[in-house]
């Protein structure tokens, strides 16, 4: 699959919370989208040359629209903020390998997102339903508090049941067999208090592989927790980029074995990523 630079219109956007933005864009991108991959966008302004890699939260093929629901982190996606229908951007895509969700096929997997990690596992839902694999599928997302939780999982794959994973722990799942969710907080304001893993624990959820996206901190627990149990890990690191095709080393990760062509224990985010499996990145 080449990637390329082209030009997207803005469908729509909307603030979903305190600097979190929901965007969708038309473009042809959309076509060939996965499950964990990324678009970098450009800036109209002529002093930001970067393009910002955002993940693609999900890809709406027959309608020719990607979902893109990112932070504003600085003047780069401060600008994307503020696009509103009709307008246009530049997009250069598709970029990264995304998850292997064959992985999955005939097996329990557990889908962890962690803060803005979270948007990206939506589509991997989303693909593991239209898999067929959504009855042995439990999403576990983890947010800081009540006032960020996220409706749109239970939206879209609980169509049956429009609560989101139940405020004491326990999991929601709707009658035509999506995915079961379950929520944790970091104050304990809303489902299980603490982290993921703590609701994996506490809510006995079990699983063979995990596809897991946010903060390193989050990625590093869930290595540690998927080697200690004999689980399959794909993680999917985000790091700073600047080119997003692996020309200029700036989001190089350590790993654990030795790269064919390098000769070293480097990896490249943007090309060879951004999802790993767990034992294969030093994190």
């Amino acid at each position: 699959m080449s990637k390329k630079k082209t030009t997207a219109t803005v469908y729509s956007q909307t603030q979903i919370s305190e600097g979190i933005f929901d965007l969708w864009l038309e473009t042809d991108l959309a076509e060939d989208a996965k499950a964990g991959q990324f678009v970098s966008l450009f800036c109209k302004e002529g002093s930001r040359l970067l393009p910002r890699p955002i993940s693609i939260c999900e890809a709406d093929k027959k309608a020719g629209r990607i979902r893109l629901v990112y932070r504003v982190a600085g003047q780069g996606t401060a600008e994307f903020s503020n696009l509103v229908k009709g307008d246009s951007v530049s997009v250069l895509g598709v970029l990264g390998n995304g998850f292997p969700l064959e992985e999955a096929d005939g097996k329990k997997v557990i889908v962890m997102g962690g803060g803005i990690g979270i948007p990206p596992m939506l589509q991997t839902c989303v693909s593991l339903k239209e898999r067929g694999e959504s009855e042995g599928v439990t999403a576990v997302l983890g947010y800081r508090s009540e006032r960020f939780l996220w409706q749109d999982f239970s939206d879209v794959l609980l169509q049956d049941d429009k609560e989101s994973a139940a405020s004491e722990g326990a999991g929601s799942q709707s009658e035509n067999g999506a995915c079961s969710l379950y929520a944790a907080t970091e104050d304990g304001s809303f489902g299980t208090p603490g982290n993921v893993l703590d609701a994996v624990s506490q809510q006995s959820i079990q699983g063979d592989v995990i596809f897991a996206c946010g903060p390193m901190p989050m990625l590093r627990a869930i290595k540690k927790f998927a080697e200690a149990n004999n689980i399959k890990a794909f993680i999917s690191l985000e790091e700073r980029m600047a080119c997003g095709v692996g020309a200029c080393l700036g989001c190089v990760c350590k790993t654990t074995k030795e790269d064919d062509h390098s000769k070293v224990y480097n990896s490249r985010i943007c090309t060879d990523g951004p999802v790993y499996p767990a034992e294969d990145v030093a994190i």
